[in-house]
């Protein structure tokens, strides 16, 4: 499987290895990265394995994934970004779903919105995609702000193990 590196002004989007055990945990662990994802914060290294092991799978399935996001003037692991084939989200169909989770400390820098931008360009351009989807948590603005600044359109609400999210879909405009 050879996935595409992704490169940005000021990130690089790689796949995921192994070796991302310990970034994972430390982005997973942090209970204000999970306020709007159920509460839920990583507890063991175990837990983060189980995620990357997942990720890789999707590599294989579906030939695509999440990416790890790497800072390029530090080298420094920040986050995750890109597109994966949600089959869980939405009861009602599976779709090609756009994501970003950054370490606390690289919030409110931009990052995520570059990372979006890149992997929509990627999903289109380069895997021809119709159609991107993407859900957030009504109350999660940075996420809701994120998405509408990509371009991303507002198409109603659902609601998901008892949260309300926002769902929002962007159709190929080549």
């Amino acid at each position: 499987m050879n996935m595409k590196i992704i490169e940005t002004e000021r990130l690089i989007l790689r796949p995921i290895t192994e070796q991302d055990v310990h970034d994972f945990f430390e982005l997973d662990s942090n209970p204000n990265v999970h306020v709007y994802l159920g509460n839920t914060p990583v507890k063991t290294l175990e837990e983060s394995e189980v995620m990357i092991a997942n990720i890789l799978k999707q590599y294989e399935t579906n030939h695509i994934g999440r990416l790890a996001l790497i800072e390029k003037n530090t080298n420094a692991f920040i986050g995750w970004s890109g597109l994966k084939y949600e089959t869980i989200l939405r009861k009602e169909f599976n779709y090609y779903d756009i994501g970003y989770r950054l370490k606390e400390q690289f919030w409110g820098k931009g990052y995520a919105t570059e990372a979006a931008l890149a992997s929509l360009d990627y999903g289109f351009k380069d895997l021809k995609l119709e159609k991107i989807g993407a859900a957030a948590d009504v109350n999660h603005i940075a996420s809701n702000t994120i998405l509408r600044k990509i371009g991303m359109q507002h198409k109603g609400t659902f609601e998901y193990e008892g949260d309300v999210c926002n769902w929002y879909e962007l159709q190929n405009p080549l």
